[in-house]
Parts: structure tokens; C-alpha cells; sequence
């Protein structure tokens, strides 16, 4: 009846950018990128990707974020575009909507905008279609 729910084994971490550094400008990327420092700009993974962004505690990001797979302990001050999934650690601020399919939040986090629930791709595609009301009887048949 209860089955153990199994946990996502990690992402594969690509690129990291560390607590000292600060990137000015835009940041495109693909695979796995994880953030300990600061980014002002906006942050898109490589179209069609299955790209996920790690942002620790110590990690923000001013701008958008339009990645597949959004895992957030820091700040974001700016829209969230995930095409998948939004984990929300206990310590996330987000400042600005979240788009997501699924998402997972954890006591604590904060969110000062929009919940915005997008269907999964498949099933906006195929709309379920509803069944025909059934035409009334005539009256003495049962």
C-alpha cells in the first residue's frame, strides 16, 4: 500500500561558479550547473535540454531563470521559467513568478509573486475530451 518514495539520484554537476565570483551579464549553459556565487543577469539553459540549476544558500541570482530543473536554496530576484521541476529548499526567496509543472516546497521557503501551474507538455497537447450527456429518456421508461 505505502511504497518508499525513491529519490532523483544527484545531477551531474557541470559547471560551478563559486562564492567569490559575480558574472555581469547573461549566462547560457547546458548539463548541470551549480551556484555559489552571484549572477545579474539572466540565466537560460540550452533549448530542449534536461539542464538543472543548483543554487546553494550562499547563491543569488538577479534576473530570470528559464531552466528545465530548478533546485533553489538562495535567491532568485526575477521570474522562474522551469519547464520540468522547482525544488524550493527551506532557505529559497524568490522575488518574482514561478512557472512550473511540478514543484516541491519545503517549510520556510519564500515566495513574494505568482504560483503559475503550466500542464505537462503531453497531456496540454492531447485535452481529455468529456463524455456526451446522455439524451433524456422519455417519461414512463425506466
Amino acid at each position: 500500500m505505502f511504497k518508499r518514495r525513491k529519490r532523483n539520484k544527484p545531477p551531474k554537476i557541470h559547471t560551478l561558479i563559486g562564492a567569490n565570483t559575480r558574472i555581469n551579464g547573461d549566462l547560457e549553459f547546458g548539463g548541470g550547473l551549480h551556484l555559489d556565487g552571484q549572477i545579474n543577469g539572466n540565466v537560460k539553459a540550452e533549448p530542449g535540454s534536461a539542464a538543472v540549476i543548483l543554487v546553494s544558500e550562499q547563491g543569488c541570482i538577479e534576473g530570470s531563470v528559464s531552466v528545465p530543473n530548478v533546485v533553489l536554496n538562495g535567491i532568485v530576484k526575477g521570474d522562474i521559467e522551469a519547464g520540468s521541476r522547482v525544488e524550493l529548499g527551506p532557505k529559497a526567496r524568490v522575488l518574482g513568478n514561478v512557472h512550473y509543472e511540478v514543484i516541491e516546497t519545503a517549510v520556510g521557503a519564500q515566495i513574494n509573486g505568482k504560483l503559475i501551474h503550466r500542464q505537462h507538455a503531453a497531456a496540454a497537447a492531447a485535452p481529455a475530451e468529456l463524455p456526451a450527456p446522455a439524451a433524456p429518456s422519455p417519461k414512463g421508461e425506466a
